[in-house]
């Protein structure tokens, strides 16, 4: 089995600003990969918490959780009309990202919304499976922000520990690994 990591830092669903967004990359990122059969799918953050932060031109419209599924159901299809099956890994927690920061303003009440919207959709069945990184990385007893001992310190990012806990928690067999 190989994998080949297209992620990149800063990356959205819907539009460019660091690297072409997925809807315009998917050919030539995934597609033209050989013997490709598996896509996992695990985007959409920065397309809801750019907006109202120095990331974004002034001015830009934030999208919409049904603009992001939007953007997902097309991806979706183009996997399915080139053989592709694809896995959907659910947005993880992020309250007080970046609070203090310039980037101050990533997340807010209305934003989360988004991401329980977009997790609540990724859960639907619109995937051939799902990864519930949500459920592994989230604090129990507060739900909307990453548990302290896999926060990078950014309230956003893993650090290696909850990186590996991330890891752990795939079930190969979404991937057609036989156990």
């Amino acid at each position: 089995m190989a994998i080949v990591n297209q992620g990149i830092s800063g990356a959205r669903i819907l539009r460019d600003r660091m690297g072409d967004n997925a809807l315009a990359r998917f050919d030539r990122d995934v597609l033209s990969q050989p013997n490709a059969d598996t896509v996992v799918l695990m985007m959409g953050i920065n397309d809801i918490g750019w907006p109202d932060t120095i990331l974004v031109p002034k001015g830009e419209p934030a999208p919409s959780a049904n603009d992001v599924i939007a953007g997902y159901k097309q991806i979706i299809d183009r996997a399915h009309a080139n053989g592709l099956r694809i896995i959907g890994a659910t947005l993880t927690p992020f309250a007080e990202t970046f609070e203090g920061t310039p980037l101050y303003g990533y997340y807010s009440e209305e934003k989360e919304a988004k991401r329980e919207a977009l997790n609540a959709f990724i859960r639907s069945g619109a995937f051939d499976g799902v990864i519930d990184f949500d459920a592994v990385t989230r604090d129990p007893s507060k739900p909307k922000f990453i548990r302290k001992e896999y926060d990078k310190g950014d309230h956003l990012h893993p650090n290696d520990t909850g990186y590996k806990a991330m890891a752990e928690s795939i079930d190969l067999g979404l991937l057609g690994v036989k156990q």
